[in-house]
């Protein structure tokens, strides 16, 4: 008889941000590279986003959370926790694919910088224009 693993992990990905996060059965513990979510990322707004899979499917106090992340901003490591907490979740509960199919949570935003052009100031400003 095969055992079912007690922990489930994914990678996600956001921008040049990269999370392999951790999802264990367990009491709602949230840990970022180590520490607590709440000291990592301090904005309420950015809490709340990163929570969705977990809200959305209500297993916020079914599982502990352990993420470490890499690159990128904090919005960018925000996106990329979520992403790689949706993508946990469908491992651990197929079931639950469609819901968070149907919310958009396993969809990787492919939005990135873009990069800069030689012979301008930047991706897309150009230097002045001059007839003489």
């Amino acid at each position: 008889m095969v055992e079912q693993p007690v922990e489930f992990a994914a990678t996600g990905r956001r921008k040049t941000a990269v999370a392999r996060v951790r999802l264990a059965l367990g009491v709602g513990k949230r840990l970022v590279n180590g520490v607590p979510m709440e000291e990592y990322f301090p904005s309420e707004a950015m809490r709340i986003y990163i929570e969705e899979p977990l809200a959305i499917t209500s297993n916020q106090k079914r599982y502990d959370v352990a993420a470490v992340v890499k690159g990128g901003g904090k919005a960018g490591q925000a996106g990329a926790v979520r992403h790689g907490i949706s993508r946990a979740l469908v491992q651990a509960e197929p079931g639950l694919r469609d819901k968070l199919k149907d919310s958009g949570m396993l969809t990787r935003d492919p939005r990135m910088k873009e990069r800069k052009k030689s012979g301008q100031p930047g991706a897309r400003k150009r230097f002045q224009f001059s007839k003489r």
